[in-house]
């Protein structure tokens, strides 16, 4: 059941829709009923026991569910959503106009038919400030007879400029010319980078999907009333149906005899609808995962993915959108592609060399990284599928003091100690995974230290990660030497338990962040886990073997000198 609720957006009050919110605080985990360091750790591992009496419901929301349904009529903006640019001063708006196609016979929109207007301006005051960007229309199409193509609506992404840190923003979007306005919608944006400056909630996320499961994690997301959400890869799931709209819970085992990966299109716009009422509020900023690959005709990948977000991908100095970076408040954040190049000689390597070397940590003292699939997971799903990317980043991440790492892919939660190459490090960064959004497929439950559930280790590269390739050589010293896996629970892992849920993540300062994961099967407001994560800049320093890059520019250089004697002063 549906309540209206204020969404309080600093000292105004906008309407919005969420689920009944129960505020009870957990003293799971605490210890003497404080919240517990990182500085206390590492801590000894803990595995919650299997909730056998909690699966959820991975069902799929199906089309004839109002929530997904098409609401809006001619070309009125409908799946609109917000993303952030690089910095507080800008943001991006996006939305869909038209319906999408379906079929043999299909004709794509002209995007050019319809404007991509924004208007917008302080809260309280007349929206006199315009700004006009630009409309695409993409396809999905299919070389095999009897697959169905796709054409999407007309997407819209248009780049507001000049905006005001931590300010509350009034705005529609459309075409004024075509009296097809969207109704007023609110924004805060983020407060301006510092080392006293944060947004007070970033909600993670991973492996949404639209199920049940999700609606039950969203309702408890919005309930924390998040500045910003984090979506760690897997939207939409498109891809677990046929073309005709056939889904399932594993597209191998149900559909193993189709000429090639199929998806029903359709399921991003019904993603759309549903999410609109928080993300046209509150901005999301995503990375891609395996499930937005989306093959089609012409080898295309990622079309959906990269056409339906904004992506401040050129104000970052990236050439693609996946992978990319951009500040919140003094939080800088990297988005790492998996699903493309990150070797050395690759231009994604290139690209986070200049950008971690760009970072100013006396103005954004939090270096906070995402991708895909983690580096850091004891569940035997995916177990060191990814080790290709973690054999060429880790170092770099490391040298550079990246705090925190978020991941999803695996669709349980686990919290590492602060590691770096498999072994306990106190300069390491922390490794969460949220892989547990809700979606449709299974969720993990084996752990691969347990008897008989270590994989074999050819089986476990993906094809969708540099091609296969195999990394995951056993391990050549600590308690798991001459294994592929560890025969406990190994000691970087500091909690796993296999639970639906979303993460907060608060800033409090440049050295402490308080980490709270939700479970979905709680009241709103109980923590499943909690911690604060703390910087030891005094103690980490930022690795001097940084300045071996030769491209650097003097000052570049003398900053990290001074950030370096700095850190032995203190």
């Amino acid at each position: 059941m549906k309540n209206s609720f204020e969404l309080k957006m600093g000292s105004a009050s906008v309407p919005f829709i969420i689920g009944v919110v129960v505020l009870v605080m957990s003293p799971l985990l605490k210890v003497d009923g404080r919240v517990p360091t990182t500085l206390e750790g590492p801590f000894e591992p803990v595995t919650v026991p299997l909730d056998k009496s909690f699966r959820g419901n991975a069902m799929d929301l199906p089309d004839t569910d109002p929530l997904v349904q098409r609401t809006v009529q001619g070309f009125e903006p409908e799946q609109i959503s917000l993303s952030l640019s690089s910095s507080y001063a800008s943001l991006w708006i996006s939305w869909i106009t038209g319906e999408f196609q379906i079929g043999d016979n299909i004709e794509a929109l002209d995007p050019e038919s319809v404007g991509s207007i924004v208007e917008y301006g302080r809260y309280g005051r007349t929206m006199s400030h315009r700004s006009k960007g630009y409309s695409l229309v993409y396809s999905q199409l299919y070389p095999f007879e009897g697959l169905q193509n796709y054409t999407s609506g007309i997407i819209h992404h248009v780049r507001l400029t000049g905006l005001k840190p931590n300010t509350l923003y009034q705005y529609r979007c459309g075409d004024p010319s075509l009296s097809a306005m969207s109704e007023v919608h609110y924004f805060r944006t983020m407060p301006e980078s510092g080392p006293n400056s944060y947004p007070s909630r970033i909600a993670i996320v991973g492996d949404l999907g639209l199920t049940y499961n999700t609606t039950s994690t969203v309702d408890h997301m919005i309930s924390n009333h998040p500045d910003l959400v984090l979506l760690v890869g897997d939207v939409s799931y498109a891809n677990m149906y046929l073309t005709n709209g056939t889904g399932t819970n594993c597209y191998s085992c149900s559909f193993s005899d189709t000429p090639i990966h199929e998806t029903y299109q359709p399921r991003w716009d019904y993603w759309g609808r549903y999410m609109q009422p928080l993300i046209s509020n509150v901005p999301i900023m995503v990375i891609e995962g395996n499930h937005e690959l989306e093959e089609q005709a012409e080898n295309k990948t990622f079309v959906a993915y990269s056409s339906r977000f904004a992506f401040p991908s050129e104000e970052s100095g990236s050439s693609s959108t996946l992978y990319y970076s951009f500040n919140a408040g003094g939080i800088h954040f990297i988005m790492l592609g998996a699903y493309t190049s990150f070797d050395k000689s690759g231009e994604q390597y290139k690209w986070l060399e200049k950008d971690l070397a760009s970072v100013e940590r006396e103005v954004t003292p939090w270096l906070v990284a995402t991708w895909h699939p983690p580096w850091y997971s004891t569940y035997t799903a995916h177990f060191r599928e990814a080790e290709c990317m973690r054999v060429e980043m880790e170092d770099l991440l490391y040298q550079y003091g990246v705090d925190i790492v978020f991941n999803g892919h695996v669709h349980a939660y686990e919290r590492s100690n602060r590691v770096y190459n498999y072994t306990l490090d106190p300069c390491g960064p922390v490794y969460i995974t949220v892989g547990d959004g809700g979606n449709r497929e299974k969720m993990a439950i084996t752990h691969a230290d347990e008897p008989g559930n270590c994989p074999e280790p050819s089986s476990t590269p993906d094809k969708l990660i540099n091609g296969g390739l195999f990394c995951g050589f056993n391990f050549t010293s600590g308690p798991a030497q001459g294994q592929f896996c560890w025969d406990r629970q190994p000691d970087y892992s500091a909690i796993r338990e296999s639970s639906f849920g979303h993460g907060i993540l608060e800033v409090k300062n440049e050295t402490h962040a308080l980490w709270i994961w939700h479970r979905n099967q709680d009241y709103y407001g109980i923590a499943g886990d909690e911690i604060y994560i703390v910087r030891q800049p005094q103690k980490c320093p930022v690795k001097p073997k940084v300045l071996k890059n030769l491209d650097m520019a003097p000052v570049t250089i003398f900053k990290y000198l001074k950030q370096f004697v700095y850190s032995k002063i203190l």
